[in-house]
């Protein structure tokens, strides 16, 4: 059933419920009106959409969004019908009509509730910045309606996508599209680790699984030099080999774990192991504003940042963290060192990926701070690092929305679950690791 057709027979049941509810009031009907009327509202706002596409919190939001269109849909019918009854039934008018706009009032303030809790607790798309715009603007007539039909668009698109998804995984389910010749290795970045229950590569990993792939982690340390890290990841490297059998390994890495990344393949004899490399926003020529930050700020202050960062991830499972020693190596100056010692090797497939944001203030803190410093010092950047800087390989990847946040250092990841209307980026990895498959990796 499509969407239309069911928030109308949605609207018109809620509104015959009503209706009913009125007139039993008015007219001292049986009780058993009473009881069919409570009935039908109740079952529709318990159980407001039935899907065989969507569940749990899809589901979820999908009634939540049919709630809040009937809601619109009410307001003008139930304006109209008060008067009109009271002048029809003269049972329905003076305090029978005060009566029925009572219980108008009260049922369509159930719905409207009931919608918009729905949707402000399961959308992901919607983001904070709507839910006070929406808190904000509840109590404000008109304007509650355009931001009300605005969150409702944001629901509804993200609703599509989801739908999209599902019906693309479903038809591609025996194809296995992301079933790799060798196995993914996810390399996350500088100052977090690959935790269990809060995966650093957000809803991808098992959007990736769904569609055949088979995935490892690099779980290096979260901040060490360079070349510490690349110890470890190739390390991980020779146990997942030694694991599977499986000869060879795809790497995917983000931020500061493609220059990890890199090192191992170039200065650890991990070319023999790696059959392709696949850097997401990583600052292969440094961040000068690193640079201009190492050289401004005092002593004290960055080994205060050092000490305290170092002593909270010993706690959280690093033996070794080095904060000074990650944020040097991401310097400028220090990448272009790196480079110098770490060339392409020709048994290695390299590709990178790169974005940025649009608008500093649209995006997360701390991202949208760091974001205007870095524009200042290495033009369009992602919050941490520029497009020129993210270039690297055969193949780059410019990936781009028209939000107004852009795409950030975080979203590339999904670190923040949260979707874009023009950007799928679960659906991007997806193709991203096809792309591997096809070309025999």
């Amino acid at each position: 059933m499509n969407s239309s057709l069911r928030v109308t027979i949605q609207s018109i049941l809620l509104f015959a419920a009503t209706v009913l509810f009125c007139i039993t009031a008015a007219l001292s009907l049986s009780p058993l009106f009473y009881i069919a009327a409570a009935a039908v509202f109740l079952i529709i706002n318990i159980i407001p959409c039935l899907s065989r596409t969507l569940s749990g919190k899809l589901l979820a939001e999908q009634g939540g969004a049919d709630l809040l269109c009937s809601f619109l849909v009410l307001l003008p019918c139930y304006t109209v019908f008060a008067p009109a009854a009271a002048a029809v039934m003269p049972e329905m008018s003076g305090v029978g009509f005060w009566i029925n706009v009572l219980i108008i009032y009260v049922s369509e303030l159930i719905v409207f509730w009931n919608g918009i809790i729905r949707v402000y607790v399961t959308s992901s798309m919607l983001g904070t910045r709507w839910r006070i715009i929406g808190i904000l603007c509840g109590m404000i007539p008109v304007a509650n309606i355009i931001v009300l039909l605005h969150i409702l668009r944001i629901a509804r698109s993200e609703l599509s996508m989801e739908r999209r998804r599902i019906i693309n995984n479903k038809e591609r389910e025996k194809q296995n599209v992301c079933r790799t010749k060798y196995p993914i290795v996810l390399v996350h970045g500088v100052f977090f680790r690959d935790l269990e229950k809060f995966n650093y590569w957000g809803r991808i990993p098992a959007e990736l699984e769904k569609n055949g792939a088979q995935l490892f982690y690099g779980n290096q340390q979260s901040s060490l030099d360079v070349k510490s890290s690349a110890e470890e990841i190739a390390e991980k490297i020779r146990k997942i080999i030694e694991k599977t059998g499986c000869e060879k390994v795809n790497i995917i890495a983000h931020s500061k774990g493609g220059l990890d990344s890199r090192y191992a393949v170039s200065c650890l004899g991990m070319d023999k192991y790696v059959a392709s490399l696949t850097t997401i926003n990583t600052p292969h020529r440094g961040c000068e504003f690193a640079d201009w930050l190492f050289e401004k700020a005092p002593e004290a202050l960055k080994n205060g940042i050092a000490n305290k960062y170092n002593t909270a991830f010993r706690l959280l499972g690093d033996t070794s963290p080095d904060f000074l020693g990650a944020v040097s190596d991401l310097t400028a100056s220090s990448c272009r060192k790196l480079n110098e010692i770490m060339p392409d090797s020709s048994n290695v497939y390299y590709q990178s990926v790169g974005s940025k944001i649009n608008k500093a203030a649209a995006s997360i803190f701390p991202l949208n701070f760091s974001h205007m410093i870095a524009s200042y010092f290495d033009g369009p950047n992602d919050g941490l690092v520029s497009v020129s800087s993210a270039k690297w390989g055969s193949n780059f990847t410019y990936l781009e929305s028209k939000s107004p946040d852009g795409v950030s250092h975080a979203d590339v990841i999904d670190l923040m679950r949260h979707d874009k209307p023009d950007l799928d980026i679960r659906e991007f990895y997806v193709q991203l690791v096809s792309g591997l498959r096809e070309r025999g990796f």
